[in-house]
């Protein structure tokens, strides 16, 4: 039997507010896949060092503070640096098209799920894509 996805579900930066997140983070889980959840207020560091102990296959980022383009950025650095660049990085939040167009294009994120986005849409891009 083949070994299900892992997907870390995190919540870097100051942003509160993390039912999102949850919910999310459940939703995968109810789609087969093993999920962590790193919970509140994570370093990129600490994020970083989860995703590699935790042996995932996907990041998902939920960022609702602004600090998209700076916390993204920052998180796929450090997986190249610890030769974890195999690990996709996903994300969610509220965030403007030009910033989402930006953050893909530059390789900071493989896919970003804007308000709107289903529990569905988002295990099938990554079941389709890990």
């Amino acid at each position: 039997m083949a070994r299900k996805i892992r997907v870390l579900v995190a919540k870097p930066g100051l942003d509160g507010h993390d039912r999102g997140a949850r919910v999310i983070a459940r939703g995968l889980r109810d789609a087969g896949m093993e999920v962590v959840y790193t919970g509140l207020h994570q370093t990129p560091e600490q994020v970083v060092e989860a995703a590699i102990q935790e042996d995932v296959d996907v990041v998902g980022l939920s960022i609702l503070s602004g600090a998209h383009m700076t916390l993204f950025p920052k998180i796929c650095e450090l997986l190249r640096e610890n030769d974890s660049e195999d690990i996709k990085v996903i994300g969610g939040g509220t965030m403007p098209e030009e910033d989402v167009k930006e953050l893909v294009e530059k390789g900071w994120a493989a896919q970003i799920f804007t308000p709107g986005a289903t529990l569905e849409q988002i295990a099938k891009w990554i079941y389709d894509n890990v």
